[in-house]
């Protein structure tokens, strides 16, 4: 038997959750400010080779990785509890 989340474990949990969606934010305006830095870096002072492609892809692949753990299973569905959800639909959709 699953206990009940008290007030207080509701409470830690969406703090947890703020947490994770400021943290992920804070990565996305870091990389805004410093990727554009180094693309004028790079190409001011050595504009035959643009290499500030590696830094923006590289931390890209990050930052995406980052907002998928945060935001992208509940975007495509598959959120907590998905399976729960999916089996009580599916279990209606026999019911008619």
């Amino acid at each position: 038997m699953k206990p009940e989340n008290t007030q207080e474990q509701r409470y830690k949990k969406a703090l947890k959750r703020v947490k994770d969606i400021k943290g992920f934010y804070t990565h996305l305006t870091i990389y805004c400010l410093v990727i554009p830095t180094l693309i004028f870096i790079n190409l001011k002072f050595e504009p035959h080779f643009h290499w500030f492609w590696f830094s923006a892809l590289g931390w890209g692949i990050g930052l995406f990785s980052h907002w998928f753990r945060i935001f992208g299973f509940n975007l495509f569905g598959f959120g907590q509890n998905w399976e729960e959800k999916k089996i009580k639909q599916i279990m209606e959709k026999q019911d008619k």
